[in-house]
């Protein structure tokens, strides 16, 4: 401070005071110096002595067991851990989401080491703000050495340099930190005997590491959970009927299970009613919880509101405002793990732009999910690259029901298209699959009418074709089976999107081993198209190619020839000649013609029409390799097996190169390649290949796609051709297993299995084993596929020859 002017006295000294004064003035001569005045005194306090007020414990209180034991462990390692050549560890970080139960398991911690004798100190601080933290750090320095600061920053400094110097052992809980930046130069110091509980919905950087520990609090077991309800509805215990069914359904997260138990006891309802009225549409989060004034074991807040302060925490950092409309993207999807490309899509960046009001890029996007993950609202788990973003389900519940219609319309649209965007074509990886469906599903539950306003949208379609492709042909009918029921109530039967759903269902019907019940249904269907679309139209068209190629393979080839030659004939009038869709159905006309037993008609077909795709698509077009597969295949069939192995030989070249090693148009070319080697005469060369294409379409497609088990019976076929006839049959007996498990027993695939099992017996020398299961095989050809069905009449002439060969053998009577 500035001197005072020199002033005579007059009635006696003037109080002059020169230089820095802190603490109260008093009255005093000429004083020249520093002076540092203190509050008067009082006594400290002895130990062991309890600071602040900590909560009391949950009324149905439930041992955290695994992650006490990690709490204690790493506190326990203490300066020790030196010795050992391990970071010393003083502070353990209890870090989870909001309503998890990080202040009980501190509770439970500070009490036991209590009650334990185990510390002379024990404070605990409610530390959600600076001020709050400095205040209270500055009311325990006075109790413990009797002094009283009136700054209270010179007080919190005082009880750290008092934990410092200290020898007594001492427990501090620092509870609910809400920002790490709070603790800048308050953060306790490293004591031999001192331990530092913090407990905080943020896992930043900035809490790891300087002796800290971070400890990460999950929801309750299961049994924890189902343990929790019980002891909580002890008083009534028949309310507790169904305890495990409702934990589960609230993911285990100790607030709810604690505000659902007060609801349910305040009104008498057991966990069952509880149960329906949560799962109905029809009721809102924050009308199945307490209100504030009946909320348990001291909460300030309902399930409904606990993350609001996260999201408004997480929404200030940087990029600011982009992590609620994130929150939101995922409260959509499948809270078990959404993959971290969905929220870096135009679809959700452009999302994120109207919401904000300016443009948000792909690294905004991945920062905003990072302020969600330091504030424990998601789980990123950087080493997954399709269940990168993990939620749970209750913060899903609470972002999603206050949207208002229309901006959970905006956003499911989004949702949808961001999901599309990373679908890949074709699937290859089946992890990822799994995971695309499952967001898919959740994202149709979430939405439920806006997914079919005005139209059904497109990744409704792309999920149950997903499950077909994968093999999983019955699961992908039923799924259309619900799918068409649903497009016909939110749409009608002659919306052009419910009839993209019967024909999608009739396809799958097919797949899944009912060719004749597919070629009905497209039958009904093509004329409800006519009807509804007129006769021309390009979804038209479609229908009679759909019901050319079932008719087919139902065992008429001729009449799937003959309406393939209708069909491409209007083509051509209303696409024009060199429309795809119209060179398709050249495919397709050559095709059956081949199958009709014109196989040298097929081969001139496809080699015109080779030269037409190379033409109007360019030679690497997927199309134009698929002509060249064609023409290959039907080269061999009317004679030529060894130009057809030539040319596929040549064709899996440009697979690869084009398509990649592992895309199934390349693996078909090495499965054909592998065909016409042995037709050629090289069947040893021809089994070597197919083992080798085993291994990568198991490894592509999975043990039990069609695929794969066709490869498995090509490879049975060729060790069987080779000189393995008893090898052949036991790896068909085999197949004959899976198939049915996977397929069917009355599948096509089955029977063909079963029909291959006969011959390679009798191929092993068992004549009249073969002749017996041709027989049993041929009563269920003809019950499935009919009298005059080609593949019954194979098994009937097979039957016949077996059958002649046991008479003309004795020794197989």
């Amino acid at each position: 401070m500035s001197d005072l002017p020199n002033v005579p006295p007059e009635d006696g000294p003037v109080n002059h005071v020169a230089g820095e004064v802190s603490g109260s003035l008093v009255q005093a001569g000429v004083i020249k110096g520093d002076v540092h005045v203190h509050q008067q005194g009082r006594k400290a306090v002895s130990l062991p002595y309890r600071a602040g007020i900590p909560p009391q414990q949950a009324a149905a209180f439930q041992s955290r067991t695994e992650t006490a034991r990690r709490l204690e462990h790493a506190l326990k390692r203490g300066n020790a851990a030196v010795l050992t050549g391990q970071p010393p560890v003083h502070t353990g970080v209890v870090s989870g989401l909001g309503g998890i139960g990080k202040t009980q398991v501190a509770l439970d911690y500070a009490q036991r080491l209590w009650a334990a004798e185990e510390v002379d100190l024990w404070v605990w601080v409610t530390a959600s703000s600076r001020e709050g933290i400095v205040s209270n750090f500055a009311r325990v320095a006075a109790d413990l050495t009797g002094i009283e600061d009136t700054d209270p920053e010179q007080g919190a400094r005082r009880l750290l340099e008092w934990l410092g110097a200290s020898s007594a052992r001492w427990l501090l809980v620092l509870d609910d930190v809400q920002n790490p930046a709070d603790l800048r130069g308050l953060w306790p110091p490293a004591a031999p005997a001192g331990r530092v509980v913090v407990t905080t919905r943020r896992r930043d950087a900035a809490l790891r590491g300087h002796g800290r520990c971070l400890i990460e609090v999950d929801v309750f077991t299961p049994g924890e959970a189902e343990a929790y309800l019980s002891a909580a509805l002890a008083g009534q215990p028949h309310l507790a009927e169904g305890a495990a069914e409702l934990a589960t359904e609230l993911g285990c997260l100790p607030l709810a299970l604690a505000q659902s138990a007060a609801y349910m006891l305040d009104r008498g309802l057991c966990c069952t009613d509880y149960l329906a009225r949560w799962t109905s549409r029809r009721r809102s989060l924050s009308s199945l919880l307490p209100e504030p004034d009946e909320l348990p074991d001291e909460h300030r807040a309902t399930v409904a509101t606990t993350w609001s302060l996260s999201v408004e925490q997480a929404n200030r950092l940087q990029p600011a405002g982009t992590a609620g409309a994130l929150l939101e993207v995922a409260s959509v999807l499948d809270p078990n793990g959404i993959p971290a490309a969905v929220f870096t899509t135009p679809a959700v960046t452009g999302l994120l732009a109207r919401h904000t009001g300016r443009e948000v890029d792909v690294e905004n996007a991945r920062d905003g999910l990072g302020c969600l993950h330091r504030l424990n609202l998601i789980t990123l788990d950087p080493r997954s690259d399709t269940r990168t973003v993990r939620v749970h389900a209750l913060v899903q519940r609470a972002t999603r029901d206050p949207l208002p219609g229309p901006r959970l319309a905006e956003l499911t649209n989004a949702v949808g298209e961001a999901l599309l965007g990373i679908w890949p074509h074709p699937e290859r990886d089946t992890t990822l699959g799994q995971v695309l469906r499952a967001n898919t599903e959740a994202l149709a539950e979430a939405a439920g009418d806006h997914m079919w306003k005005p139209s059904g949208h497109a990744v409704l379609f792309q999920m149950g074709n997903s499950l077909g492709n994968k093999g999983l042909v019955a699961e992908a009918r039923n799924y259309f089976h619900q799918l068409h029921a649903i497009a016909t109530e939110q749409l009608g039967s002659d919306h052009p999107d419910t009839l993209i759903a019967r024909g999608n269902l009739a396809r799958w019907q097919g797949e899944a081993g009912d060719p004749a019940g597919a070629a009905a249904a497209f039958e009904r269907l093509l004329t409800d198209t006519v009807r509804v679309l007129g006769p021309d139209h390009p979804h038209t068209l479609t229908a009679r190619s759909d019901l050319a190629h079932w008719r087919g393979r139902a065992g008429d080839p001729a009449g799937a020839a003959s309406a393939c030659e209708r069909l491409l004939t209007d083509s051509v009038r209303v696409l024009g000649p060199d429309h795809p869709h119209t060179l398709t159905a050249r495919s397709d006309l050559a095709h059956w013609r081949g199958r009709a037993g014109d196989m040298a008609g097929a081969a001139s077909a496809c080699e015109k029409l080779l030269t037409d795709s190379m033409r109007v698509l360019s030679p690497d077009h997927p199309d134009t390799l698929t002509a060249r597969n064609n023409l290959a295949h039907w080269r061999g069939r009317a004679g030529d097996p060894a130009g057809a192995a030539a040319a596929f030989e040549r064709l899996l070249t440009d697979s690869v190169r084009v398509l990649g090693p592992d895309h199934p148009h390349t693996l078909t070319a090495r499965s054909n390649l592998a065909r016409w080697r042995g037709e050629a005469g090289d069947p040893a060369g021809a089994a070597s290949a197919c083992e080798e294409l085993l291994t990568d379409r198991t490894r592509v497609l999975g043990p039990d796609h069609p695929h794969t088990l066709t490869a498995r019976s090509n490879l049975a076929h060729w060790r069987g051709k080779a000189g393995d006839p008893a090898g052949a049959a036991a790896a068909y007996e085999e197949l004959v297993t899976d198939s049915v498990r996977v397929l069917g027993p009355d599948h096509p695939h089955t029977l063909t299995a079963r029909s291959n099992l006969a011959r390679w017996r009798g191929q092993a020398g068992d004549p009249a084993g073969a002749a017996a299961a041709y027989g049993k095989l041929l009563t269920d050809s003809m019950r499935v596929l009919g009298p005059d069905h080609p593949d019954t009449l194979t098994v009937r002439s097979n039957l016949a020859r077996w059958r002649d060969q046991c008479n003309r053998d004795p020794r197989s009577r």
